[in-house]
Order: C-alpha cells, then structure tokens, then sequence
C-alpha cells in the first residue's frame, strides 16, 4: 500500500513539474526606439519581462560594434531583445507600452540622440509579430498629432551589444545621462505601471 501510495505521488509530482514547465515559455522581441539604455531600463520594469538584452539590428555589417554604429554608415539601429513570459505578458501589451517608452513621431533620432541608430524599429520574426505590430501602430497613430515614423521590418540578425552596454543603467544610475534622461522616465513608467495594477 504504501508503495502504491508513493508511486502515485510521484506520479502526481512529475505531472505538476510538467505542467509547470510547460507553462514556463519564453518568446522574444526584438525593437528600438532610441538610445538602448533607455528601452532596457523600461522594458525591464514590466513585469512578465524575463531579461532585456541591448544590441543592433537592421543593417548589413556583420557583427558590428558600437564604433561603427556610432558612424551611421551601417544601417543598425540600436535595439533591444525583450525574453518575455505570454503567460503573464502579451506581445500586445508589449508593443502598447513600446508608444509610452519613445516618441515614436520623431524622424532622425530620439531627444538630443541623433543618428539613424537612434530610429523608431520593431523587428518582426514571424507573421504574427508582423501583425500584431502592424496593428498596434494604427491604434497608436491615433492618439498622436504627428506621422508614427515607426519602422516594421523583418529581423534578419540580432548583435548582442558589448558587455558594458548591458544592465547600463542599472549599474551606472549615477552617470549623467542615466541620472538626467533615464531616471526620470523610469520614474514615470514605474507609476503608469502600478496604476495598472490597481
């Protein structure tokens, strides 16, 4: 009896892991919209958000670094890859938050950050995502006065960023720029978020 009793727990046991695991799924995202300490340190706060990785996307130098991003020569955006629980977050609340983050009416850049690199992009990796962003730029379009200049392209590569661009702000909250540009809008992003809860 008591043999019985335990393999039916186990069993029990190994169901629920599976389960749990199978709800445990990662998705990603891949968007820019100005300078990727800024979306980073956003996209970090929402919750359902498993990691935030900076980069660069859609241009056509291999493995570029941020020097020749920084020359505008090479078509990358800087960008960030979002790995995200559906689960808890949706793609579509994802993209929502994406118009609170930037300004997404802005051609040539973002604020005082000028240079392509600094453009408005989601990078679609399936016709879901394509959709989906498609979508979310109408609705958008409408609580704006001025043209969404919001690209949408396929990814064809994500390039992790060098190791001191990551966690940027998190590890430097002192820095100029992070305390000047980054902290403020985290601030107000941190309170649009918890009024959400409520």
């Amino acid at each position: 009896m008591k043999r019985l009793l335990l393999s039916a727990a186990l069993g029990l046991a190994t169901l629920s892991l599976m389960k749990s695991t199978a709800s445990a799924k990662t998705e990603s995202l891949v968007l820019g919209g100005g300078c990727f300490w800024c979306t980073e340190a956003a996209y970090e706060i929402l919750p359902g958000v498993k990691d935030v990785v900076s980069g660069y996307a859609g241009g056509k130098e291999q493995n570029p670094t941020y020097e020749q991003i920084c020359s505008k020569l090479t078509g990358h955006a800087e960008v960030i890859k979002i790995d995200y629980d559906p689960a808890v977050v949706s793609l579509e609340k994802l993209l929502d938050y994406f118009w609170h983050v930037h300004n997404p009416t802005q051609v040539g850049g973002q604020g005082n950050d000028h240079g392509p690199q600094y453009r408005s992009i989601i990078l679609f990796t399936n016709p879901e995502q394509k959709a989906a962003a498609e979508k979310s730029r109408a609705t958008a379009a409408k609580t704006f006065r001025d043209p969404i200049t919001t690209e949408i392209v396929p990814l064809e590569k994500f390039w992790v960023a060098e190791k001191y661009h990551q966690d940027y702000f998190r590890l430097n909250p002192n820095a100029g720029y992070c305390a000047y540009v980054i902290a403020p809008k985290v601030k107000k992003l941190k309170a649009e978020v918890a009024a959400e809860k409520k």
